[in-house]
């Protein structure tokens, strides 16, 4: 056990060690209890990686005593690697005869010339199956998926809250004897962005002294002294020189794009006074302005007044500094734009299956026919989701 990674020694037992997905872990339980109930033979868990996906499954299949047969979409990448080891492994019976549930890993890496067929033979080894198969993906709406999908119930797990991760950082640090500060911790889990792997890993990485502190976490995206975004922050808002917010960039070890971002995410939470707010979004603006024209013409010389805008731009774009602490944290917008990617995926995943049931086009589903189906599901039509067989999250989605 000492030299096993973190993200394995803690990796859930059992569902009520698992953080932030009760309703999804009851509903993955009730999939593998009801299994031959089931009218889709097969379970598509997705979310962004890190979430607990592959934890989930194995958390309830232990709850329920049920042996786990894992295996990765990549490593069976073909027709027959798929029918030889995934087919033998859905027709077994267990080693000791208990009930087992198939387990395959991040769907997606089936997928490429070289895989030709791969999805086909995956889909009727679902239909034959006589265990509940569970899969993961990061993004199950890609178009290569869609007969998996048909196949299959979709279940969305969403990133944890950063006080579940601290939850999970700070029985870590108890059970591995680890001194820490609350704050530290904090910092550590917010960073993470609800990837509770990562926040893990990179527990273990900066523990080998025992000791958890801020200087710690700093350290923790380049050994050499590489000054964190949130000290950068600290740089910008809370000082009105100009010499001291100009630099405060220079060892950060962040692209203009993230640090973009991060800026526009807290102005808000830093500045108060209308005035302030406006001068602060013009300067960032001003910014954006110069990036794209270094975008456009390749003028790489304007990066200079893209970090004076970013910087000082912003540093004096208040009367005074605001006192008091302030809690910055990591821009939540590209989560949104995943979450916003996925939702429309959702919709192009059923203008495909209309289309199929209407022998028309994708494109006319998705623009004509779609908006009278929504119509009809958001009336209480039922017929209409059995019959384009849809699965819950699709028909939940028609009635909004």
């Amino acid at each position: 056990m000492k030299d096993m990674p973190w993200t394995k020694k803690y990796q859930p037992k059992t569902a009520s060690e698992v953080v932030g997905h009760q309703k999804q872990l009851d509903y993955i339980k009730s999939f593998i209890l009801n299994y031959k109930k089931q009218k889709k033979k097969a379970l598509i868990i997705y979310g962004p990686p890190g979430v607990g996906k592959t934890s989930s499954v194995h958390a309830i299949a232990n709850d329920l005593g049920h042996e786990i047969f894992e295996l990765n979409a990549s490593d069976f990448r073909n027709r027959d690697n798929i029918e030889n080891i995934l087919g033998s492994a859905i027709n077994q019976r267990s080693l000791f005869f208990s009930d087992k549930v198939i387990l395959v890993d991040e769907i997606e890496g089936i997928g490429g010339r070289e895989d030709f067929g791969g999805i086909a033979a995956l889909k009727k080894l679902l239909e034959k199956s006589t265990f509940p198969v569970v899969m993961t993906a990061a993004n199950p709406w890609e178009q290569k998926l869609s007969p998996l999908r048909q196949k299959s119930e979709l279940l969305e797990l969403k990133p944890p809250g950063y006080l579940d991760i601290l939850h999970v950082l700070k029985n870590i640090c108890e059970n591995e004897g680890i001194k820490y500060d609350d704050q530290s911790l904090k910092t550590l889990a917010r960073r993470s962005g609800g990837d509770i792997r990562s926040a893990v890993n990179d527990l273990e990485s900066i523990s080998v002294k025992k000791e958890i502190t801020s200087e710690s976490v700093d350290s923790l995206s380049d050994r050499n002294r590489v000054e964190s975004m949130l000290n950068a922050l600290v740089k910008i808002f809370k000082s009105n020189d100009i010499n001291i917010a100009i630099d405060a960039f220079s060892n950060v070890d962040e692209d203009f794009d993230k640090q973009f971002l991060w800026i526009d995410e807290n102005i808000p939470v830093e500045y108060k006074k209308p005035e302030d707010l406006s001068r602060a979004y013009d300067s960032l603006s001003r910014a954006d302005v110069f990036m794209g024209r270094i975008r456009r013409r390749q003028h790489w010389r304007f990066l200079v007044y893209v970090n004076a805008m970013l910087s000082a731009g912003i540093a004096c774009a208040k009367h005074e500094k605001y006192p008091g602490f302030t809690a910055y944290k990591p821009t939540g917008r590209i989560l949104k734009l995943w979450r916003a990617k996925m939702k429309y995926q959702k919709r192009k995943g059923i203008a495909q299956k209309i289309a199929q049931k209407t022998h028309t086009s994708s494109s006319r589903a998705l623009h004509d026919t779609l908006p009278f189906v929504k119509n009809m599901a958001k009336n209480g039509n039922k017929e209409i989701a059995e019959w384009l067989e849809l699965d819950r999250e699709e028909h939940d989605w028609l009635r909004k």
